[in-house]
């Protein structure tokens, strides 16, 4: 490892990577502790305090802390995600986005800017909600959470949380064109990272208190364990389609002929799918946390983390964005064009439509193992948790989360280190470690 971290620091474009992603991220924690102004930091403490445990702790911990802060980063890198959604949905319902991605660098850049313009309009939607609602906001002894409301302060709350958010998406940008791995997945991780040590000293303090007794905490500790292995099992595992080069002369020349394969992992979708759900299911639950009524508190009692209906619609959302993200990010049809054109070919399968169709079969059923995978990881030790009222931080979607996005970082620094012929991070034996063969889904 030290050597690995030797090498790290020998290569100047990868060094410059890292350390530029740590600083993007330290400004990031440092914005979640700069305050918005207008709000009592008590009452608004004394209200979360009742609350921590419910919606408000999941979101809580995607901001990264910032929601109990109220600081300028509340809102946090959720529009953006919530944009970036509305965009893949608008590329395969409309035909003129779907034709701007495929018109390459530009069409990309072109969808990147509507997604930043959709990102703004979210985020004003959502703090003017959230200033509204916060006017109406009171702790269990009468106090106001504002105690100066008016139109002053929610242009000043709209103002403040629309350009924090602009700029977290900003920081996310920057880490994923200058940085290493991908800047919104970091922003997220890193929100949940810094807040494990408040969630271990909450559980020590509910030992310590006896409401949680040794036992189950070491079972706990087990579980979390296990989980953990469960996720590096099942993201490291790939179905290797074997592919053949037809050999080509040209000349005195003889190309192809090699035998090679077509890596596809169980998980295609990865941490998608549950960041996706978990944004959308915010939604309901927010609206009626805020608002007196019935209707609304029905609805939040109904999607509040541990009742079925949550479970149920959670289940259902990942399945969803599973299928639906694998669908936008793999084209079998792409990818049989692609082996045809180069003279590839999957042995007993004809090229052509027989090879999208061979492949959109096995991407078919690995995506129906990686959703599978992705609910029980994210609901069963939720339901756990919840029963013992342990911070969210310890659920299972915050550690797919965590570990996942360190697989793909990790992932990205081996890559830099084995093309410029150093050992990757895991000794000299990890170029051989590409990935575990998975022999779950096979045909």
């Amino acid at each position: 490892m030290i050597e690995a971290i030797a090498n790290i620091l020998k290569i100047p474009d990868l060094r410059n990577r890292i350390f530029f992603t740590l600083g993007m991220l330290a400004i990031y924690r440092l914005g979640v502790f700069i305050p918005a102004p207008g709000v009592d930091r008590t009452a608004l403490a004394d209200f979360f305090a009742t609350n921590q445990n419910s919606l408000f702790g999941m979101y809580d911990m995607f901001s990264g802390g910032a929601l109990k802060q109220f600081s300028v980063f509340v809102l946090g890198i959720m529009p953006y995600i919530s944009a970036s959604i509305i965009m893949q949905l608008m590329a395969v319902m409309l035909p003129q986005v779907e034709r701007l991605k495929n018109e390459g660098q530009a069409g990309r850049n072109k969808i990147t800017q509507w997604t930043r313009y959709l990102t703004i309009g979210i985020a004003l939607v959502q703090s003017t909600a959230i200033a509204i609602s916060l006017e109406s906001m009171k702790t269990l002894g009468g106090s106001d959470v504002v105690p100066h409301a008016g139109w002053g302060f929610r242009l000043m709350t709209i103002i403040t949380m629309t350009a924090g958010s602009c700029f977290v998406m900003w920081l996310g940008e920057q880490i994923t064109d200058r940085g290493i791995g991908n800047g919104a997945s970091l922003v997220i991780t890193g929100g949940i990272i810094a807040a494990l040590p408040a969630g271990l000293g909450k559980t020590i303090e509910m030992v310590r208190i006896e409401q949680i007794n040794l036992l189950e905490l070491v079972l706990l500790l087990a579980f979390m364990f296990v989980v953990i292995m469960g996720i590096v099992f099942v993201e490291r595992g790939q179905r290797r389609v074997p592919i053949q080069y037809a050999k080509r002369v040209v000349g005195r020349q003889v190309y192809g002929g090699q035998a090679t394969h077509l890596p596809m992992k169980v998980n295609v979708s990865g941490v998608i799918p549950p960041i996706f759900a978990s944004s959308v299911l915010m939604f309901p639950a927010t609206i009626g946390s805020f608002y007196e009524h019935p209707i609304f508190e029905a609805m939040r009692s109904a999607f509040m983390p541990g009742t079925w209906v949550y479970g149920v619609t959670y289940v259902v959302m990942i399945v969803f964005f599973a299928y639906f993200y694998t669908a936008v990010t793999f084209n079998p049809v792409d990818v049989a064009d692609n082996l045809r054109k180069h003279g590839g070919y999957i042995p007993g399968v004809r090229p052509g439509k027989q090879t999208a169709d061979y492949l959109d079969r096995i991407l078919t059923r690995l995506t129906a193992g990686g959703a599978i995978y992705l609910s029980a990881v994210c609901i069963l030790p939720t339901i756990l948790v919840s029963s013992y009222g342990v911070p969210f931080y310890f659920g299972g979607t915050g550690l797919l989360i965590i570990v996942a996005v360190c697989l793909d970082t990790v992932g990205q620094i081996e890559g830099h280190l084995l093309t410029r012929h150093y050992d990757g991070i895991l000794g000299p034996k990890s170029s051989k470690v590409k990935g575990r063969r998975s022999r779950l889904l096979t045909l």
